[in-house]
């Protein structure tokens, strides 16, 4: 599993302070979104160049680990 602690990032002052990747203003949520009416990795990329691939694992990590969190805390 990727290390997303060092892409994904929440700052008060860019994306109402939602996890975001690196010092974007692409959150974590927009995308998962992309990724769940199945846009590809390649498409991503192409609309936001900013990305990369390893960001985009990075973002499936932090909600891999904050689903496990929230199963684990209930």
């Amino acid at each position: 599993m990727v290390d997303y602690k060092s892409i994904i990032k929440r700052d008060p002052n860019k994306g109402f302070g939602k996890p975001c990747v690196r010092n974007t203003r692409i959150t974590v949520f927009d995308v998962l979104g992309w990724l769940a009416i199945g846009m590809t990795n390649d498409e991503i990329i192409y609309d936001f160049p900013e990305l990369t691939v390893n960001d985009i694992k990075a973002c499936l990590a932090y909600a891999a680990d904050r689903e496990h969190k929230l199963k684990n805390a209930s």
